[in-house]
């Protein structure tokens, strides 16, 4: 179960950012004003227009997804807060810049609510399972030099006998 759930999780957080992402780029309201004489005035408002912090949220789960396959224990729990803390706040943010609209379509602030929802989702799985997941390899980390290794080669020197037509193996 804790691999499907760490899958579950990072799927979750992507879908949930890349679909609130697009869905506060199309337009939640158009108004149209009639003026005599003029042609019709037409705005068209989106999510991020009415609420602008919905972008920043959204990148920043986005970023979220790919560092839960960097973390590991308690920073990765933590980061699952976070993660939580970023849904609410997209799906909190989604419905209160709707609200403050006249008209206009339902269907986006709904997609970007559901995003929210979803990357929700994925912090508190990552907050509940976090902890049994599989971090990456120990092989990318840097492991501190023992005195008893010996030093690493000096390239440079080689490379400057190249430069100056010595053979630096000879």
């Amino acid at each position: 179960m804790s691999r499907r759930s760490h899958l579950i999780a990072v799927v979750a957080c992507l879908a949930g950012a890349g679909l609130t992402l697009y869905a506060v780029t199309r337009a939640w309201s158009v108004t149209v004003e009639h003026r005599t004489g003029l042609s019709d005035l037409t705005t068209t408002r989106t999510g991020a227009d009415v609420q602008p912090s919905l972008v920043g949220v959204a990148v920043a789960a986005l970023a979220g997804a790919g560092a839960l396959l960097a973390t590991r224990g308690v920073a990765r729990r933590l980061l699952g807060g976070l993660l939580v803390a970023a849904g609410a706040g997209v799906v909190v943010g989604s419905v209160l810049a709707r609200a403050g609209l006249a008209g206009g379509s339902l269907l986006w602030p709904v997609a970007a609510v559901l995003g929210g929802a979803a990357v929700a989702l994925g912090g508190v799985l990552t907050v509940r399972h976090g902890h049994e997941w599989a971090a990456m390899s120990a092989r990318y980390e840097r492991q501190p030099r023992s005195d008893a290794e010996p030093a690493p080669a000096d390239n440079r020197a080689a490379w400057d006998a190249l430069d100056r037509g010595d053979d630096p193996t000879a």
